[in-house]
């Protein structure tokens, strides 16, 4: 499989995006006012123990507390593992075993504590942490007081993984337990050595941060995402690595340099004046997946709806019309919907519980073709995954590791007119609404007289044609109204107010007595 890394980096975001033979599966965003938490390590303070949710917050220096589940939490001070990517295979080498764990009661309020963030912020919550900290680098990962030494599960061959356990047993650092990276296979032990050397540097930096720090705040800031992706997915087997900032290029030719100088070659600057996603079609890309709904080669499609519980995902056969029987027409939709589905989830960087609608099947050798054909499918995706078969009504579910808001909220924010939901109310229930208004306002009041505000396409429909809404409004009421208009009030809101009282009085006869809204 051809892989290009394509980077465009402007004065006010970096977007890395990862091909997959000319296709795009990746996208990450970085900007300035969002910068990058997962990795970094804080020293902290217990504020909030809370057994009936199995968790703590944790004051790390930020408005929000951070959320600690108790099945994250490892020795305190003492540092466990936590890796974002690689899975790995663990064996004990010696030294006891490695640490106790702690119990929830051990956790108490004001105690400082050093943690990792392993999920970033998303929307009103905090940031996830983690007391298992880890400190990553190209082909190892530093775990400090631990002792066992794993290998990741990618690295398949049996000999392989023997060499480089053999290598990481002579390279142990005492008091630190060590994992090798998927791309530390056929790395030679000098390599690994060099990498190791980098990462204990970087841990008694830490160190020395943890003893300066009073009180909470950032230990370790891990590298920004460019750098990151570049250690995390740049080998060999990338075709390519494209980069249109001069200066972005001159830091990645550096750290890949000290890294992996064979690879600085396939490393080009991208003068074109077209710009850089426009050049490999990424940007039709990000317009599409932002999209609800996404065609299928054949003229099927699927939606994506994504809600505060779960993301539902609906697939329709549309125009597409097969030379066979429903069964096998409905069967070749649901697969090509299977692969475009798990692409789409890798692009949107989707989280949480996904529920899947696939086109009905009657029989189950293809509801199993269906779920060996996703399951395949995801095997590029590097985030954690779980899939189950479909059910008998032909809904598959499956949960997808979430570590940052989906790229949807990256570029979009909630609709101030709907709040997210899509829907705003109908002009005849607007009307409806403010005629009831109107009806409490003068039935209490007896007042004849009442200036309102309203939106000016309110106000439009209010007084089309003659006889018109609000003079029929005004007629059953016996009540004459002033009307006039303000851009800022959405359709369905208003202000009224009394020349008797000489004040606003909105609030005063609304249900509820809720402001704003009639």
């Amino acid at each position: 499989m051809k892989q290009d890394i394509i980077i465009n980096a402007t004065t006010t975001e970096a977007r890395i995006a990862l091909l997959e033979d000319d296709l795009l599966v990746e996208l990450h965003v970085e900007r300035p006012e969002n910068e990058r938490m997962v990795g970094s390590l804080f020293r902290g303070v217990v504020r909030k123990v809370m057994p009936g949710i199995s968790a703590a917050f944790i004051d790390i220096g930020f408005s929000q507390d951070a959320f600690l589940h108790f099945s994250d939490v490892g020795g305190g001070s003492e540092l466990g593992t936590h890796l974002l990517h690689d899975v790995v295979d663990r064996g004990n080498n010696g030294e006891g075993g490695g640490r106790k764990r702690w119990q929830p009661h051990d956790l108490k309020v004001g105690q400082e504590i050093l943690v990792q963030v392993i999920k970033e912020p998303i929307g009103h919550k905090g940031p996830r942490v983690s007391s298992q900290v880890s400190i990553p680098g190209r082909f190892m990962v530093l775990v400090p007081n631990e002792s066992f030494i794993g290998v990741s599960r990618k690295i398949a061959g049996f000999k392989e993984k023997k060499r480089l356990k053999s290598i990481a047993s002579k390279i142990r650092p005492k008091g630190f337990g060590i994992i090798v990276r998927t791309l530390a296979e056929t790395r030679s032990e000098e390599d690994l050595e060099v990498d190791m050397k980098r990462l204990l540097k970087v841990w008694r930096k830490c160190e020395q941060s943890m003893s300066e720090l009073k009180g909470p705040g950032v230990v370790y800031r891990d590298i920004s995402m460019a750098s990151s992706i570049i250690r995390d997915l740049y080998s060999p087997e990338v075709n390519s690595l494209v980069v249109d900032s001069r200066k972005l290029y001159r830091e990645i030719v550096g750290y890949v340099k000290d890294v992996a100088p064979g690879l600085t070659d396939k490393i080009t600057l991208y003068k074109d004046r077209i710009p850089i996603f426009d050049k490999y079609n990424i940007e039709v890309e990000i317009e599409n997946c932002l999209s609800r709904k996404i065609w299928l080669n054949g003229g099927g499609y699927i939606f994506f709806d994504i809600t505060e519980a779960l993301v539902a995902i609906d697939v329709n056969s549309g125009r597409f019309a097969g030379k066979k029987d429903h069964e096998e027409n409905s069967l070749k939709v649901n697969l090509a919907a299977a692969r475009e589905i798990s692409r789409q989830l890798r692009l949107r960087d989707v989280g949480g519980i996904i529920v899947i609608d696939f086109i009905d099947l009657l029989e189950e050798r293809n509801r199993k073709k269906v779920f060996d054909e996703m399951r395949r499918a995801m095997r590029m995706d590097r985030a954690k995954w779980d899939i189950a078969p479909l059910s008998p009504f032909g809904l598959m579910e499956m949960t997808r590791q979430r570590i940052r808001p989906s790229l949807l909220y990256t570029f979009r924010e909630p609709c101030p007119n709907c709040d997210g939901t899509g829907l705003v109310p109908s002009m005849e229930t607007v009307v409806t609404t403010l005629e009831r208004w109107i009806k409490r306002f003068s039935s209490k009041t007896r007042e004849r007289h009442l200036e309102l505000k309203v939106n000016p396409q309110l106000k439009s429909y209010l007084t089309k044609g003659i006889r018109n809404r609000l003079t029929r409004i005004m007629w059953a009421n016996k009540i004459y109204i002033t009307l006039s208009t303000e851009d800022e009030l959405k359709i369905e809101e208003f202000r009224a107010y009394s020349q008797k009282q000489r004040r606003d009085i909105t609030a005063d006869f609304m249900v509820g007595g809720n402001g704003r809204k009639g």
